[in-house]
């Protein structure tokens, strides 16, 4: 197979022409962009339904919203609208977002305005106000999936799946969730990543029209279109640069967080010094980590020594602080030393139990374990005729009755000739005494 042969295969595989419709995809666009009747009330139940997962942290919660809410569309219509220099479709479908925007901040701040729980620590809603690169990315290459599903002929479930990922209901509801509590950290942070999502989904949609061929309403003159590209250019560049400064923050603070768990690893006992516990600060571009410390006296040559070790680790010495105050300046005098030292001697009690415990058993079973040579031999000191013993412990049961198990002693003789009978029984009653056994079963 040559270079061309190779290539033009390469080309018909990825070639788009062949599987999309773009009259059908171009309708469908333009009838999902309106907000009305069922719509307006679907969405007003997504968005609750998502303000309630969000409020108890539930992501299974948050997922089924999304698969439920018709949110895609004025976003969808609005990337269409520019590839195909539609301005009237451009004016109905930022006319419809700014509807489905004022419809879902309502009902979400009326949620929250009425829900009864309060969360001291809501991460999902958390997690929907620091936008990064990442927020960027999904939304635009789920903006890509999302356009090429809805020109493709055979449909599949792609839509719900960009739904999904690109998440545009959460941030809404968190936006709600800003406005209910006057919360603005949450309202803005949450505000900025739903025009991310937003911005970068109509962009993909409109870099997959221009590239499949969509059929253009007007024509543009050069300089009409230049500035218009300049005004996306500016804007995208308004959006990105933001939430890649937060990336960087995320990946610094990470990478933060990584070096100080190796650090306390290693420093966790140093000499008489005990690290009990750590917390973590971050502060824009500054991050530090407190330690707690349990030490007869932290002197300089210790704090010398747990730079170093910070050093180590990628810390540096500023943002290492020591907290030893809560001991009172004594190891000896001070309540988390007494609790300490009192969770220690549990502890070793604890120990020291299961071992007794552990010694009992081993005492029993020592004490059960019968003497087997000494008894054969002492049988065939009482009765010269037996050439061979058998001893085996073991458990008589009956599967029919209620009676519990009781302890047996199988003895298997071999006697030439075979033992009277009298001397069996003889046999049986010593072996009881012997063995301390209720049951003693003779088999020749």
């Amino acid at each position: 197979m040559n270079l061309s042969s190779l290539f033009s295969r390469m080309r018909s595989r990825i070639a788009l022409h062949e599987h999309v419709d773009l009259a059908i995809a171009e309708d469908s666009i333009r009838r999902n962009i309106h907000f009305q009747g069922p719509n307006v009330y679907i969405l007003a139940f997504a968005i609750v339904i998502a303000s309630v997962g969000l409020n108890v942290n539930s992501i299974p919660v948050i997922i089924g919203a999304m698969l439920i809410s018709p949110l895609m569309g004025p976003i969808i219509g609005t990337g269409m609208a520019i590839g195909i220099n539609d301005t009237r479709l451009l004016r109905d479908a930022l006319k419809n977002l700014g509807v489905m925007v004022a419809i879902s901040i309502v009902a979400s701040t009326l949620y929250f305005l009425l829900s009864p729980l309060k969360l001291e620590n809501p991460t999902e809603l958390l997690a929907r106000t620091n936008p990064t690169i990442y927020d960027v990315m999904i939304a635009l290459f789920g903006g890509l999936a999302g356009i090429l599903e809805t020109c493709r002929k055979e449909k599949g479930t792609v839509i719900s799946g960009v739904a999904i990922a690109t998440a545009l209901m959460p941030p809404l509801c968190t936006i709600g969730f800003g406005v209910a509590t006057l919360n603005i950290h949450y309202a803005l942070g949450a505000l900025y990543l739903f025009f991310i999502n937003s911005v970068f989904i109509a962009l993909a949609t409109f870099v997959g029209v221009k590239y499949m061929g969509f059929k253009k309403v007007s024509v543009l003159d050069s300089s009409r279109e230049r500035r218009n590209k300049r005004i996306m250019a500016f804007a995208i560049i308004v959006l990105i640069i933001p939430s890649i400064a937060s990336a960087v923050a995320v990946v610094r603070q990470n990478n933060f967080e990584r070096n100080v768990e190796s650090f306390i690893k290693t420093t966790k006992v140093l000499g008489n010094n005990y690290v009990y516990d750590y917390r973590t600060t971050h502060d824009g571009r500054n991050s530090t980590v407190e330690l707690f410390i349990a030490a007869d006296e932290l002197d300089s040559s210790n704090k010398e020594t747990l730079y170093q070790l910070a050093t180590e680790q990628g810390l540096g010495r500023g943002q290492l602080m020591f907290n030893t105050d809560i001991l009172g300046g004594s190891m000896r005098g001070g309540k988390l030393t007494q609790d300490l030292l009192a969770r220690q001697s549990a502890t070793i009690a604890t120990k020291d139990s299961t071992i007794a415990h552990l010694k009992q058993q081993i005492e029993r079973m020592s004490q059960a374990e019968l003497p087997y040579q000494q008894l054969a031999s002492e049988i065939k000191a009482q009765y010269p005729s037996v050439n061979g013993v058998t001893l085996a412990r073991g458990t008589a049961t009956q599967p029919d009755s209620t009676q519990q198990s009781s302890e047996v002693l199988m003895v298997q003789l071999s006697s030439t000739p075979t033992l009277p009978q009298a001397d069996r029984i003889r046999l049986t009653q010593w072996l009881k005494v012997r063995t301390h056994t209720d049951d003693v079963r003779i088999v020749e």
